[in-house]
């Protein structure tokens, strides 16, 4: 074996460019192969971290202007939803598992406590909102339907208004003035895809009760019983119609509702990154193949090179399965070392874009979103290695064969 290893290194040497170059295409073929495929997985899992606070099932409704007259009611009304779409929906519709209202309370509201004060966001939810919009409880607990039947006045604040308002204080139990009105903090939530997410959240019928002085509500949300597209689809369709008879406006207006069906989208996302990573591995594939050809080349040229020197073997003694077997060593010698090589390069890469990456999140975590945790399956890569290493094989039986059949007396007259 020993004797083989330093042949092999010997006949190298002879040739150092011209195998350190065919080396090079192996390893880059693997090397891109591997890149391509870290690169759509950050790009997926980007847009998979980026819906981790949505239901995958969920389906939501804004509330637009008509754009279509419609029952003698002229074009341009604004749609308002109310507690009982809510409570419709529910009752008359199929396939709805859970449903809820929100309410936003004007834009931004002033939040106090003690002399800390601040403006944010305050939405006004039901318990059924932490089934559709995730979220990570920090301490405390969530709004529940006692909270919403009594009309309590209690608050759920993100993680990041607490650090604002308190500090190193525990906020559960204090009280915190919202637009004026003390509420009692009762948890601390986290949004599983944005650290800094500034949410504040009171139950529906108190915010309604206290601050709005009617049923109206912002928007609806809601998850289906179903796992398929089609049947998540259908029950959009339904609800649009629903809603549609209800607020008086014609099925056919786009304009009178923005719904945004999460199902809908997911599944036409994973089917762009299915026909990209396709894609990633027809380029990757034909760089590999480009590499394996070059492998062959220059197998041809060592045995036309070497004919002389293989006719004086087969004049020893030499068996023909011997001269297969030193084409061969040589042809997976290049391969072995420069497609792991290629390989352990882009493992590196990758591993190495992945800890820049990191620290880039802590500045500005909305990267998250876009590019995550760019990596490749170690098995896929070394299952392409092992394959490039079989492809080797194949590339160099060609000229082995063509060696193995050399006359001695033919391959002495050569020139």
């Amino acid at each position: 074996m020993l004797d083989y290893l330093e042949e092999i290194l010997t006949t190298l040497k002879q040739n150092k460019l011209r195998a350190i170059m065919t080396g090079f295409s192996v390893a880059w073929g693997i090397f891109m192969l591997i890149i391509l495929l870290g690169s759509g997985n950050g790009l997926q899992n980007g847009m998979e971290f980026g819906l981790r606070d949505i239901a995958q099932n969920a389906i939501q409704i804004w509330p637009g202007r008509t754009s279509i007259e419609h029952e003698g009611l002229n074009k341009g009304r604004r749609i308002q939803f109310t507690n009982e779409d809510v409570e419709l929906l529910q009752r008359d519709l199929q396939g709805i598992k859970d449903v809820t209202g929100r309410l936003y309370l004007w834009s931004e509201v002033p939040l106090t406590y003690k002399n800390e004060y601040s403006d944010y966001t305050v939405t006004c939810i039901t318990p059924a909102y932490y089934r559709i919009r995730l979220q990570d409880l920090v301490k405390g607990r969530f709004i529940n339907e006692n909270d919403l039947k009594e009309s309590r006045k209690v608050l759920v604040l993100s993680k990041s208004i607490v650090e604002q308002l308190f500090g190193d204080e525990d906020p559960i139990g204090e009280l915190v003035k919202v637009g004026g009105i003390h509420f009692k903090v009762i948890g601390v939530s986290a949004n599983p895809t944005d650290e800094s997410a500034k949410d504040a959240m009171i139950p529906l019928s108190t915010g309604q009760r206290v601050f709005n002085g009617s049923h109206n509500l912002s928007n609806l949300a809601l998850t289906t019983s179903y796992q398929t597209i089609a049947e998540n689809k259908q029950v959009e369709e339904e609800v649009r119609s629903f809603l549609a008879r209800r607020h008086r406006f014609s099925d056919e207006d786009q304009e009178a509702l923005n719904v945004w069906n999460t199902m809908e989208s997911v599944t036409q996302a994973q089917g762009v990154f299915n026909g990209l990573r396709l894609f990633i591995w027809v380029v990757g594939i034909m760089t590999i193949i480009a590499g394996i050809v070059g492998v062959s080349n220059i197998m041809i040229i060592l045995v036309k090179e070497r004919t002389k020197e293989l006719g004086i073997r087969k004049a020893l003694g030499a068996s023909p399965w011997s001269v297969v077997q030193l084409v061969l060593s040589e042809s997976l010698f290049i391969t072995a070392v420069a497609g792991f090589m290629g390989m352990l390069l882009g493992m590196g890469v990758l591993h190495g874009a992945s800890v820049i990456l990191r620290q880039v999140y802590e500045g500005n975590p909305n990267i998250r979103n876009i590019f995550y945790n760019p990596s490749a399956d170690f098995g896929v890569a070394l299952s392409a290695a092992v394959v490039l290493v079989a492809a080797g094989l194949l590339a160099g039986f060609i000229p082995a064969r063509k060696a193995a059949s050399i006359k001695p007396i033919e391959a002495l007259h050569d020139e």
